[in-house]
């Protein structure tokens, strides 16, 4: 059955005149019969975040469970250091401390992993990331989110993202036993300082992205000047303050930036490691 209107007035939406809908389709908001109105490529963000999340994810839990090709003197993948099981392979090169003995008869990157992956999944622009890439809630801005309830995180598993700050502290240690391993990266297969080759620039330059990362999470911006009244009180915590808020300006950059940092450092060990290519040397 046609509806009719007034000349200059616009039909009702459906959901509206039965008094009917949630979120964007309550009776108390505008009538308008739109999803949204948007006419640019919105989804093209939220479809480029989810399909550069799921390329890692798979790839790093390939990487994770092969358990192989994660050493190549004196190079130790990122996914695998420190090395606490004693199934490690043999390493003259970065932390291999072996302390949980023989029991553990999986891969050993699947320890350590935990903690840089704990860090990244309760980040806030990951959160953002993957809640509009994966489950549209809301896919972009001024889009409505398809859902029909909204409890937010406090409820579980999402109540566990105000973990954020624990992974932090657990974060800062590994970013320090990688930037170890960065050290060890400039000796040669003999163990001998002085070596500089492909490999130990791409170490250095993922070291660098995973502190500058560390360091512009939204926790560490606060744990260094939040809860205090007078700055002018505290210079030193107020100048790491400013700095820390300069890299937070830059956090989604230095998130992606530092992703891909990791897996390729980790691809690059897995080929010199499988003999795909000897590392080239520049001295």
């Amino acid at each position: 059955m046609a509806t009719s209107t007034e000349p200059g007035t616009q039909p009702p939406h459906p959901r509206t005149a039965t008094g009917t809908g949630t979120g964007v389709r309550h009776p108390s908001r505008a009538a308008i019969a739109t999803r949204h109105l948007r006419t640019d490529r919105w989804w093209l963000a939220p479809a480029a975040t989810a399909a550069g999340l799921l390329a890692f994810i798979v790839y790093s839990t390939w990487r994770a469970f092969a358990n192989a090709d994660y050493y190549a003197a004196p190079y130790v993948s990122p996914f695998y250091s420190p090395c606490l099981a004693e199934n490690c392979a043999p390493m003259r090169s970065g932390p291999n401390w072996e302390i949980l003995g023989s029991w553990w008869g999986l891969s050993p990157a699947l320890i350590i992993l935990v903690f840089p992956l704990g860090f990244r999944l309760t980040c806030y622009y990951y959160r953002k990331a993957y809640y509009r890439g994966f489950w549209a809630s809301p896919p972009a801005c001024a889009v409505a989110e398809p859902h029909t309830s909204y409890t937010g995180e406090t409820r579980f598993p999402l109540i566990l993202q105000n973990m954020h700050r624990y992974f932090f502290y657990a974060a800062l240690p590994v970013a320090g036993i990688l930037t170890y391993d960065t050290v060890l990266a400039f000796r040669d297969e003999h163990y001998a300082w002085g070596h500089l080759g492909l490999g130990s620039l791409i170490f250095l330059v993922n070291t660098t992205l995973i502190w500058a990362y560390t360091l512009s999470c939204h926790s560490c911006r606060h744990i260094v000047g939040g809860r205090l009244r007078h700055f002018s009180r505290h210079p030193v915590r107020y100048r790491l303050w400013g700095w820390a808020g300069k890299l937070n300006g830059r956090h989604m950059q230095l998130a992606w930036a530092s992703l891909i940092s990791v897996a390729v450092t980790d691809f690059y060990v897995y080929l010199v490691a499988s003999g795909a290519f000897d590392d080239p040397r520049f001295f």
